[in-house]
């Protein structure tokens, strides 16, 4: 497929990964894959407890005292799909083609992110005319879902002192510096009622939403369907009764929720009010999010009772809490234009066994103290429901240095290569880069990458014209480092 596209040194491996399954914590075939191809290249390698992969090429003649460099880049890919698709993540290759100028996959997601970086760096392991000193390729396990790698990385594990993160979305843009965040994890108990005697039951839906990555994307103005689907459910309530025997929405905590669906019973006579306000809610939908939603569905359909509801007070906590918990950009920075300071998305919303509901939403911010303040608010809210609150540890940010050697001479690549000025910036999603510096504090880091779009939803696509920009810009960086 990728026959005709350049540079063949990165679509090789581009295409044998993406006939690896790899989702978040079901990485034991790319770890595999990433083991034979040190056996098979006769490059030493090893493996942590965690399931971080390191493999070390050694320097070419006469680069024996240059400074180590750490090709980072993570083993996962989100796996995100349409309602409509047959797909095993764990079993199944990724269906790529192109479309246009971009590479993308039939109905899933194409893990570009992050698997464009791996592809790369391996390309530059087997590479016998790159200048280059001694490298260590770091493949971090579960980044996508909790960057357990990263956080799981031992002092001692590495020992390059510059490290090239690969896992950036825009290119044309060096990174030094991300946001740190945290997760909400929100338990509300409920007990089970009969459904009503003549009630009919009907399933509403949001579907077709874009989504997006709760990082890159969260400013982008794109509709969260949990909040969709709660905002209407909350003005049905106002003048029907009906009884709420399921709520499901959202898979990934760090991805804005594409679609939902809830099942209602209710009383045949306020089936009109149902219908009624469809139809309003509707229209409401399509005007409010018409630059930004341009495939919404929101359908009501009838179907089977179900057995049973969850009692009124905790349906009518559950409403409350889900409208009046925050979705979006929180605060813009006063340091740097045009980035996200602090957001929080609303991102999943399940029933499990033991009549419990989980809510999850993920914080983050360029400020620590924010970050907290923003997860206290969340909290507050579903306190008030009377839920029970834990957060996760959380992870830090990555403090921008504008001095950085490594910044500096990815600067001076990227203006010779290209003729244009580079943008350096600071990014609203979370890199494992905060996670490194906390064990080792000296690592002088940038992060950049080709263009991908869409990371996290069905349409993710990667920019094909910007491929061998990002693999020149790698190349030379790597012959540069004094």
């Amino acid at each position: 497929m990728f026959r005709d596209l350049e540079p063949q040194a990165i679509y090789k491996y581009f295409a044998e990964i993406l006939q690896v399954p790899r989702p978040s914590k079901k990485e034991e075939k790319i770890q595999a894959y990433l083991i034979d191809f040190a056996k098979k290249n006769n490059l030493a390698y090893k493996k942590d407890e965690v399931g971080n992969v390191l493999i070390t090429k050694p320097a070419t003649a006469g680069k024996e005292n240059v400074k180590t460099v750490i090709l980072q880049s993570h083993s996962d890919m989100v796996p995100e799909k349409n309602s409509d698709v047959e797909h095993n993540f764990e079993t199944d290759p990724i269906l790529a083609f192109i479309d246009n100028g971009w590479i993308r996959a039939k109905g899933t997601t194409l893990g570009a992110d992050c698997g464009i970086g791996i592809a790369a760096t391996l390309a530059v392991l087997v590479d016998k005319e790159i200048k280059h000193g001694p490298i260590e390729a770091l493949f971090t396990y579960d980044e996508e879902s909790g960057l357990t790698g990263a956080f799981g990385i031992k002092e001692g594990f590495l020992k390059g002192e510059i490290l090239l993160n690969l896992d950036s979305e825009d290119e044309g843009e060096i990174f030094i510096g991300s946001a740190g965040g945290i997760d909400s994890i929100i338990n509300l108990n409920y007990t089970t009622e009969e459904i009503t005697q003549n009630s009919e039951a009907y399933t509403i839906s949001i579907d077709g939403l874009n989504g997006g990555h709760s990082g890159d994307e969260i400013h982008k103005g794109h509709a969260n369907a949990i909040k969709l689907l709660t905002r209407f459910l909350w003005n049905l309530s106002k003048n029907t009764n009906f009884q709420l025997s399921y709520f499901k929405a959202g898979r990934l905590r760090n991805a804005i929720p594409r679609d939902a669906k809830a099942t209602i019973c209710l009383l045949p006579e306020d089936v009109i009010n149902l219908h009624e306000l469809h139809k309003l809610f509707h229209e409401t939908y399509k005007n409010e999010f018409k630059a930004t939603e341009k495939e919404i569905i929101f359908e009501i359909e009838k179907t089977e009772l179900p057995e049973n509801a969850i009692d009124n007070k905790t349906k009518v906590n559950l409403i409350n809490s889900l409208y009046a918990c925050p979705h979006g950009v929180y605060a813009w920075s006063h340091d740097i234009e045009n980035l996200v300071e602090t957001s929080t998305n609303l991102a999943i919303v399940k029933f499990l066994e033991n009549n419990e509901i989980e809510i999850v939403t993920s914080q983050r911010s360029s400020v620590a103290t924010a970050k907290i303040d923003l997860a206290s608010m969340v909290e507050s809210t579903f306190l008030l429901a009377g839920a029970k609150v834990k957060h996760s540890d959380g992870y830090p940010g990555w403090q921008p240095n504008t001095d950085s050697e490594i910044l500096n001479i990815s600067v001076e690549s990227y203006k010779l290569l290209f003729g244009v000025q580079p943008e350096v910036k600071a990014i609203h999603a979370g890199l494992e880069c905060g996670l490194f510096l906390e064990k080792y504090p000296n690592l002088d880091m940038v992060s950049f990458g080709p263009t991908i779009k869409g990371a996290h939803t069905p349409v993710e696509g990667l920019e094909i014209a910007t491929v061998p920009k990002f693999w020149d810009l790698l190349v030379d960086i790597l012959e540069k480092i004094k």
